[in-house]
C-alpha cells in the first residue's frame, strides 16, 4: 500500500507540473501577441506606412523642424523601427533572399536607406541631376500620387530614379506596376538587382524619358529610343482619348531645359505624337516655382502671359500637389542655385498635368492643332495689340463678326483673351469659309525658336 501511495503521489505531482507549464506558455503567448499588436501600426489601404519621425514633414518652408540638405549639415534621423515592425521585417527578408532567387512578396518592405548614404550615392552621379534622397519626402510624393496608382489598370513610370529612394517607397506603398527609366549605368545595376527580387512589380529600362522620339534619328546612345519600342516592350497598347489614364509619369524636369521640355511636351500633346499617341498620359512633374507660375499665369497679366501659359491651360487640368524647398533635393556634382527672375522661385513644385478628355471633341484634331498653336503664337507676339486687328488681317472685315459671336468687346487685347476663348475662337475660324490659312504659311517660314515660343 505504501508503494502504491508513493506512485500515485508521483503521478499527481507530474500532472500538476504539466498544468503549470501549459498555463505559463499560454500567458507568454498572450503577452507576445499583445506586444506585436501594439508595435505594428494600423495601415490605411492605398497609403504608404508612415513611421514616427524625429522632425516635422512641413515641406512648405524649411522652418525649425524641416532640415535642409546642405553639404555640411547634420541631418536628424527618423526614429528607427522596432524589430517587430513591418519595415524591419522587409529589411530582414531582403537580406535573407540575396542569392536565393526567390521573389519578394507584397508584404515585404524595402529598406529605403539612410539619408547620408542616399546623399552620397546621388552625388556620385557623373551628370548634373537632381534627386529625392529624403525618405520622408519620398513618402509625401507617394501619398500625393494617390491610391489609384495601385490599380492593376495603371502603369506608373518613374524617370531617373537614381538611388531609388522614391522607387522603393512607391513599391512599399503597394503600386501594382512600376517602371523605372534610368539613364545612368551607375544606378542601373542596383535597380536591376531589385527588379530580379520582385515578382513583376518593378521593370527597369535604360531610357531617357525626356529624349524619347528624337528628331531626325537623334542620338545613337542606348538610352535614347522611340516611344513605340519602349511601350511595346512594356506591353502598353493604344487607348481611346476619352478613356482613363493608362500611364502615369513622375519625373524631375532638368533645371537647365525646363522651358524647352515643356514646349516639346505640349506640342506633342496637341498633335497626339510620341507617348500621347497611346492615350491621355498623366504627367506628375517637379518644376521650378518660376516655371509653374508662368504656366499658370492668367489672361491680362501681360508680362508673363505667354503661349506656354495658354496651351497648357487649354490642354490640361493642372493641379499643384506639393511645394518643397530647393534644399530638400540633392544635386549631383554641385548644388546649382535656383534660377533668378521676377517671379517667386523658392520652391520646387510637384505639378499634375491631366489632359482634358474633351479636348478633341469640338473640332480640334491632331491634324489642325498645329494651326491653333501658330495662331496663339501670332496673337501673343504683341500682347497689347487689339485682337480685331489681327483677325481683320487674316480675313478682312471678319473680326467684328467673330468678336460679337463670342460676346467679346471690340477693343479686347490679345493678351486679355483666356485660353479656352482662344480655343473657341480657333474652332469658329476653322469652320468659317471666310478664313483661309494663308496667314499660317507665312508664319511657318519664320524661325520660331529665334522669336521664342515661351
Amino acid at each position: 500500500m505504501a508503494v502504491c501511495s508513493s506512485i500515485m503521489s508521483t503521478h499527481i505531482c507530474r500532472l500538476l507540473e504539466l498544468a503549470s507549464r501549459a498555463s505559463c506558455c499560454l500567458a507568454i503567448a498572450s503577452q507576445s501577441s499583445l506586444r506585436r499588436t501594439m508595435l505594428v501600426p494600423p495601415r490605411v489601404p492605398g497609403l504608404p506606412m508612415l513611421h514616427t519621425r524625429a522632425y516635422s514633414l512641413d515641406s512648405l518652408s524649411p522652418g525649425p523642424g524641416r532640415p535642409t540638405l546642405s553639404a555640411n549639415s547634420q541631418q536628424p534621423r527618423a526614429e528607427r523601427a522596432s524589430p517587430s515592425s513591418p519595415l524591419a521585417h522587409r529589411n530582414l527578408s531582403a537580406v535573407a533572399m540575396k542569392g536565393q532567387y526567390r521573389s519578394m512578396c507584397l508584404n515585404d518592405f524595402l529598406d529605403v536607406g539612410e539619408l547620408e548614404d542616399n546623399i552620397r550615392q546621388a552625388r556620385a552621379c557623373k551628370k548634373v541631376r537632381r534627386f529625392i534622397v529624403d525618405p520622408d519626402l519620398a513618402k509625401v510624393v507617394a501619398h500625393h500620387l494617390g491610391p489609384d496608382q495601385n490599380s492593376d489598370k495603371t502603369i506608373l513610370i518613374e524617370c531617373n530614379p537614381g538611388p531609388g529612394v522614391l522607387t522603393k517607397t512607391l513599391l512599399n506603398s503597394g503600386v501594382h506596376k512600376l517602371v523605372a527609366l534610368e539613364t545612368e549605368k551607375h544606378f542601373l545595376n542596383e535597380l536591376r538587382g531589385l527588379e530580379a527580387l520582385l515578382d513583376g512589380q518593378l521593370e527597369v529600362a535604360h531610357c531617357d524619358f525626356f529624349r524619347l522620339d528624337p528628331v531626325w534619328g537623334g542620338s545613337n546612345k542606348p538610352s535614347v529610343m522611340s516611344t513605340d519600342k519602349l511601350f511595346n516592350d512594356l506591353g502598353i497598347t493604344e487607348t481611346n482619348w476619352s478613356d482613363d489614364f493608362p500611364v502615369k509619369v513622375v519625373a524631375i524636369v532638368p533645371q537647365n531645359k525646363e522651358r524647352a521640355i515643356l514646349l516639346k511636351l505640349v506640342y506633342a500633346l496637341f498633335e497626339r505624337l510620341s507617348f500621347y499617341r497611346y492615350g491621355r498620359i498623366e504627367l506628375n512633374l517637379f518644376l521650378s516655382e518660376r516655371e509653374y507660375a508662368v504656366m499658370m499665369t492668367p489672361a491680362g497679366q501681360m508680362r508673363h502671359y505667354r503661349p506656354l501659359s495658354v496651351l497648357w491651360q487649354m490642354a490640361c487640368h493642372i493641379e499643384l500637389l506639393h511645394k518643397e524647398p530647393w534644399e530638400s533635393f540633392v544635386t549631383s556634382k554641385q548644388n546649382l542655385p535656383p534660377p533668378k527672375g521676377l517671379l517667386p522661385n523658392d520652391n520646387i513644385c510637384l505639378v499634375r498635368l491631366r489632359p482634358r478628355a474633351d479636348l478633341f471633341s469640338g473640332g480640334l484634331t491632331p491634324a489642325n492643332a498645329s494651326t491653333l498653336m501658330v495662331m496663339v503664337k501670332q496673337c501673343l507676339a504683341k500682347k497689347k495689340g487689339r485682337l480685331i486687328d489681327k483677325l481683320n488681317l487674316w480675313s478682312p472685315d471678319s473680326g467684328s463678326k467673330l468678336l460679337s459671336a463670342m460676346g467679346l468687346p471690340q477693343d479686347i487685347l490679345t493678351g486679355q483673351l483666356h485660353p479656352m476663348q482662344y480655343l473657341q475662337l480657333f474652332q469658329m475660324m476653322d469652320k468659317s469659309q471666310e478664313f483661309t490659312q494663308s496667314w499660317l504659311y507665312e508664319e511657318i517660314m519664320e524661325n520660331t525658336e529665334k522669336e521664342g515660343w515661351g
